[in-house]
């Protein structure tokens, strides 16, 4: 079985990409979660990750430190990873690899924060930007491959790629075209998406850095989680 090292799953995009997809396809695997600057020095992420960041796949004396390398080291061992068509397969690695390395704005400015909701600042020029495109990129997947998700019928990892941002859009009330919006609502209504949401909203932990990036995206109109962080 493999161990999935991630961390705190209110504010974790990267760890929640390989574990919505290892839960929604029910490949087997051991959470091991690791909150951020826990100070229990045998909690160091160095002590699973070489980069000392999450999420990391153990499989045996196998280490895979990146989310998109864990995803293709899970493709190669079990079906419905990316989609069968080679078509579908192509455009979703594309659109994947686009989440990986892009979209800086957004992640600088809407942090992802899953129990809270906030009144976000005026939008940057570069933000909108990568709203739009990503606006686009969903309407495009569902129209080419018909849905209901980005690569057709079943969700698979270009879906799973995208999660953290349905979990942002929700938190700063993002417009979206009508498209979007239904297949946002379609990610965060999946079983997996709501365990990840109910387990961060139970978090005990808060991480003053991640809090201090909400405070500064705008104003916070509502905090879902649990008072005993």
């Amino acid at each position: 079985m493999y161990d999935l090292y991630i961390a705190n799953k209110n504010y974790s995009s990267w760890s929640l990409r390989p574990w919505v997809l290892t839960r929604t396809l029910e490949i087997l695997f051991k959470e091991q979660l690791v909150p951020f600057n826990d100070p229990d020095p045998k909690n160091g992420f160095t002590h699973f990750s070489p980069t000392g960041k999450v999420p990391c796949l153990v499989d045996g004396d196998v280490t895979i430190w990146d989310s998109l390398a864990i995803i293709e080291y899970l493709a190669e061992r079990h079906d419905g990873v990316w989609a069968e068509d080679a078509k579908a397969r192509a455009w979703s690695r594309s659109a994947s690899a686009e989440m990986h390395s892009g979209f800086q704005s957004l992640r600088n400015l809407h942090p992802m924060s899953v129990g809270l909701r906030i009144r976000p600042v005026p939008a940057t020029e570069a933000l909108r930007k990568d709203i739009a495109r990503i606006d686009a990129l969903w309407q495009q997947g569902l129209d080419t491959f018909g849905g209901p998700f980005l690569s057709g019928t079943n969700f698979t990892a270009v879906d799973a790629f995208f999660c953290p941002v349905a979990f942002r859009f929700q938190t700063y009330g993002t417009a979206l075209s009508p498209a979007a919006e239904a297949y946002k609502t379609r990610l965060l209504s999946s079983p997996a998406m709501k365990e990840w949401e109910e387990a961060a909203i139970r978090e005990p932990w808060r991480d003053a850095e991640h809090e201090e990036e909400a405070r500064s995206s705008g104003e916070i109109i509502e905090d879902r989680r649990s008072a005993a962080g």
